[in-house]
């Protein structure tokens, strides 16, 4: 009766053992929308620095402005409830800080708030690896811009 009573609470343990140590199975991520994708590529989740310097590059029709631009920076940031910006040392082309928002339906145009000649427009942008590329052109309504106006694109890098 013991041998039996003993054979059993070692099956008994062999078999909890062997459960309890099986891999749970948790429920799967649920997949990303296209914003949130296009979301990360901007702030790579929350906040994302990219910059002109190292190896980063600036053109406006068909010519380089990088030297006009060498320290520009722009922080992209993304929360729940708010998009915003930052910029630095950008020649008055950008303003200091906003929000930003995807123009309309388009997960690959934003628009920036602000006053400056960039602010409005709707930017292109895509992004491969650890370089961003924003496109856009200012057009000359009046003379306040005819000195920006043109087409413009910013080669970025991440910053690290």
């Amino acid at each position: 009766m013991q041998k039996l009573f003993f054979n059993l609470a070692i099956l008994a343990l062999t078999v909890f053992g062997t459960m309890s140590c099986k891999e749970k199975k948790s429920d799967p991520e649920p997949q990303k929308t296209p914003e949130e994708l296009a979301i990360e590529d901007l702030t790579s989740g929350s906040s994302q620095v990219w910059t002109v310097a190292g190896g980063g590059s600036v053109v406006r029709d068909g010519r380089s402005e990088t030297n006009i631009y060498q320290n520009f920076e722009i922080n992209f940031v993304a929360t729940e409830s708010s998009k915003t910006y930052q910029t630095f040392n950008n020649n008055s082309l950008f303003d200091g800080s906003g929000n930003w928002n995807f123009v309309g339906s388009s997960i690959d145009k934003i628009t920036l708030s602000g006053s400056a000649p960039a602010s409005g427009q709707e930017i292109s942008f895509t992004r491969s690896g650890n370089d961003l590329t924003l496109q856009f052109t200012i057009a000359v309504p009046n003379s306040r811009v005819n000195a920006v106006a043109g087409s413009y694109r910013f080669n970025l890098k991440r910053k690290q």
